[in-house]
């Protein structure tokens, strides 16, 4: 694949484009006071998972001890998790390159710290004020930028193209849907994808809306999708076997709801409430997406007047427990590796699925909801074969589980199926790598 050759810096703006800007600039301006009144209200009530770092989301940032390198922004968890492999891959030809990440959420955060531990540099995304962007560069200042996915700031972007610092936007993603809205704000939108110098989608449809949109065809690379990149780290590998023991899944047919919003716990504690009698030997595993829910999810828990755990307590479940409530950040990929079964969340709700690619790697056959527009193609190579089974309600959901419960063998294959599909799509942290120069 050659290197991308398309030159951004050629591109010269109208004055319908910069006016267009300029008017989106001083709309966000114009809502940091209304941020502000939430971010007391949150203060006031404590439910601000920021802490005292929320005053880099205004550009109040700290020094940079390693300037320079890489900044890549991730907007939460699973982005930073995709990309994490792109980073120790550029990491092992260029072992001392400075990386400064940003994320949008604390469970982003989270994730950064879990993974690189002190190697890199975190700061939360400011918003995406001229002057907020402006002093994100003067403190980074990056060789090169990469942002995951869809999360195009037309300040920050336009400010690394005005330093002619590469703005490259790594497995890109341009659902139909966003691909209307933003179509419906072409004086902004145009001008910001010809100022990037290379675009790496995911799939082909990623592809064809970002060309529908304005991007040119130089700019233009069907990378795909890094998330098939997925691999086991060594930690990985142990905590598994952690958890093996300390949930006796010799023992235990395992159910597990991975990244779950409301009403997908509820969901499966009734499928589970159906199933126990047929299979009492199974446990129900909950993980849900965000730590602020656990609380609730804990209640929600205690009204079916289940034995359940925190895992945050127990190092060994009794033979009594039915639930376990995962309330603890970072562990769902190695939990994947004792289930039986994965339901992967936010496809029952309208969040448009989260990565199912974790539970096949480990050859657990898949179930979600409907809502699966967030990774589609990921989701249709699971579901041609075999691996991921898609259900509407609660009600098809039980039936799938009790299923898959019963024929073991064909569950069976569904997982291998899954693990094919991941083997047969890596390659993408190569070609992004290449497309972006690193």
């Amino acid at each position: 694949m050659p290197q991308n050759q398309y030159n951004p810096y050629a591109f010269k703006p109208s004055a319908k484009h910069e006016i267009m800007r300029w008017v989106y600039s001083g709309l966000v301006c114009l809502l940091l006071p209304l941020l502000l009144i939430v971010l007391l209200y949150r203060l006031a009530t404590g439910s601000n998972t920021f802490g005292a770092r929320v005053k880099e989301r205004y550009g109040w940032l700290p020094k940079v001890q390693n300037q320079g390198g890489i900044l890549l922004h991730c907007v939460s968890v699973g982005e930073v998790v995709a990309a994490a492999s792109l980073i120790k891959h550029i990491r092992l030809q260029h072992p001392d390159m400075p990386v400064t990440i940003t994320t949008t959420t604390p469970t982003g955060k989270d994730q950064v710290q879990q993974i690189f531990g002190d190697t890199v540099t975190h700061l939360f995304l400011p918003y995406d004020t001229p002057l907020a962007m402006r002093l994100l560069l003067r403190r980074v200042k990056p060789k090169k930028v990469l942002i995951t996915e869809v999360e195009l700031w037309p300040n920050l972007i336009h400010l690394a193209w005005k330093k002619r610092i590469p703005v490259h936007i790594i497995n890109a993603r341009m659902t139909d849907r966003s691909c209307r809205s933003y179509g419906k704000l072409h004086l902004l939108f145009v001008p910001m994808l010809r100022k990037l110098s290379s675009i790496c989608a995911q799939g082909s449809k990623d592809f064809e809306n970002y060309q529908t949109l304005g991007a040119q065809p130089e700019q233009l690379v069907l990378t795909n999708n890094i998330k098939f990149d997925l691999a086991l780290s060594e930690k990985d590998k142990q905590d598994i076997a952690t958890f093996k023991q300390a949930f006796n899944t010799q023992q235990r047919l395992v159910l597990i709801g991975g990244s779950t919003h409301d009403p997908e716990e509820e969901a499966l504690l009734t499928t589970y409430t159906i199933l126990k009698q047929s299979f009492p030997s199974l446990l129900l595993v909950l993980v849900p997406r965000h730590p602020q829910r656990f609380e609730k999810v804990e209640q929600l828990i205690q009204k079916q007047n289940i034995h359940y755990s925190k895992l945050s307590e127990t190092e060994h479940l009794s033979e009594t427990t039915e639930v376990v409530l995962a309330d603890k950040m970072g562990l769902l990929k190695s939990l994947y590796g004792i289930a039986n079964i994965a339901f992967v969340g936010g496809s029952i709700a309208k969040r448009g699925g989260h990565n199912a690619l974790e539970p096949a790697l480990l050859r657990v056959p898949v179930i979600m909801g409907e809502h699966t527009y967030n990774n589609p193609a990921i989701c249709q190579a699971l579901e041609a074969q075999g691996a991921l089974k898609i259900v509407g309600d609660t009600q098809q959901l039980t039936q799938q589980v009790q299923y898959w419960l019963s024929h073991t063998g064909e569950a069976k294959q569904a997982g291998l199926a899954g693990e094919n599909v991941i083997s047969t799509n890596r390659g993408a942290i190569e070609a992004t790598a290449l497309t972006i120069g690193a």
